[in-house]
């Protein structure tokens, strides 16, 4: 599995055993709280976000 400073958009993981392609990726810095990493994630097999 890959860690939060080595996703990129166009990368492709496997999770639960199915591939997923990474279409959208922030790093969000709010005012309140600690950062964050939002994806947005495409199955390779089905074509579901």
């Amino acid at each position: 599995m890959a860690t939060t400073n080595e996703l990129k958009n166009g990368m492709v993981l496997n999770l639960d055993g199915q591939l997923w392609n990474i279409i959208d990726f922030q790093h969000v810095k709010p005012g309140k709280g600690g950062a964050f990493v939002r994806t947005k994630l495409k199955n390779v097999l089905s074509g579901k976000v």
